[in-house]
C-alpha cells in the first residue's frame, strides 16, 4: 500500500513511542477534542513539547477560535511554532461561514494548511479552488464519519483525490477511520493519507493472516480467558 499512516490522538508518551519505534508513522494529528480528553489544559505548551522531540515529521494543530479573523491569526502564530507544522483549518465556523477566504490568504502566503472536517465533494471543490498550487495543504475528508451517516465514503473519496489532482501539493486524507480495512479502502481510493488511532494501527499486523489461523487464534483467546476468569457452569 502507499497510503501514509497519519497517529491521531493527544498521548504524548504515544505520540513519541511511535516517532520513535513505529517507521509505519509518517505523521501525526490532532485537535481540541482529543486533547481536551486527554486533560491539556495549556494548548501551545503541549505542543511545543511534543515539537521538540518530533521534528522532521508532519504534524498537524487546530486553530480553535470561531471569528474567521482571529482564527487566521491564530493560524500565522501556530505555523511559527515548526517548519514541519500544518496548521489545521476547520472548513467553516460554527455557523456555517466558509473559511475559504482566510485559507486561500493562509495558502498563499506559505502555510502548510490541513483543512479539516471536510463531508461533501462541493465543500472539497471550494477548498481546492482555494489553495495555493505552490504551497503544501491537505484536505481531511471524514469518511468515518460519513459511513456513520449511512453514506458509502469510498465514491466521496475518489471524487476528491481527482478533483485534488489539479493541486499537485495537495494531499487527500481520510480522517476518522473505524476499523483497519479502512485503510485499504483509502488506499484504493488513491488517498495519500489516512488518520489512525492506536488501535487500528495494532490491527493493521494482521494484515495477510490466514483465516483459518485467524479462527484458531480467536478461538484459543477465548478459551483462556475463560479459564482465566474461572468461569463454571
Amino acid at each position: 500500500m502507499s497510503v501514509k499512516y497519519f497517529l491521531d490522538g493527544a498521548n504524548y508518551e504515544q505520540m513519541v513511542d511511535c516517532y520513535k519505534n513505529n517507521p509505519k508513522v509518517k505523521g501525526f494529528t490532532t485537535n481540541p477534542t482529543l486533547m481536551r480528553a486527554a486533560g491539556i489544559s495549556n494548548y501551545e505548551e503541549f505542543a511545543k513539547k511534543v515539537l521538540a522531540t518530533i521534528s522532521d515529521l508532519p504534524i498537524s494543530f487546530e486553530v480553535f477560535s470561531d471569528d474567521l479573523n482571529e482564527m487566521e491569526v491564530q493560524a500565522e502564530k501556530i505555523a511559527t511554532w515548526g517548519n514541519n507544522v500544518n496548521v489545521k483549518i476547520p472548513v467553516t465556523n460554527t455557523k456555517g461561514q466558509s473559511t475559504a477566504p482566510i485559507i486561500q490568504r493562509l495558502s498563499n502566503k506559505g502555510i502548510s494548511l490541513n483543512v479539516t472536517a471536510i463531508f461533501t465533494v462541493e465543500q472539497v471543490k471550494h477548498v481546492v479552488e482555494a489553495l495555493a498550487k505552490d504551497t503544501p495543504s491537505i484536505i481531511s475528508i471524514f469518511g468515518g464519519r460519513i459511513a456513520n451517516a449511512g453514506v458509502d465514503p469510498m465514491p466521496i473519496m475518489k471524487e476528491s483525490v481527482a478533483i485534488a489532482k489539479v493541486n499537485p501539493k495537495c494531499e487527500v486524507l481520510w480522517a476518522s477511520p473505524r476499523e483497519a480495512f479502512n485503510c485499504i479502502q483509502a488506499d484504493e481510493c488513491g488517498c495519500h493519507i489516512i488518520t489512525i488511532t492506536q488501535d487500528i494501527l495494532k490491527a493493521t499486523s494482521s494484515f495477510g493472516k490466514d483465516l483459518t489461523q485467524f479462527s484458531l487464534e480467536t478461538v484459543q483467546m477465548f478459551y483462556n480467558d475463560a479459564q482465566k476468569a474461572g468461569f463454571s457452569l
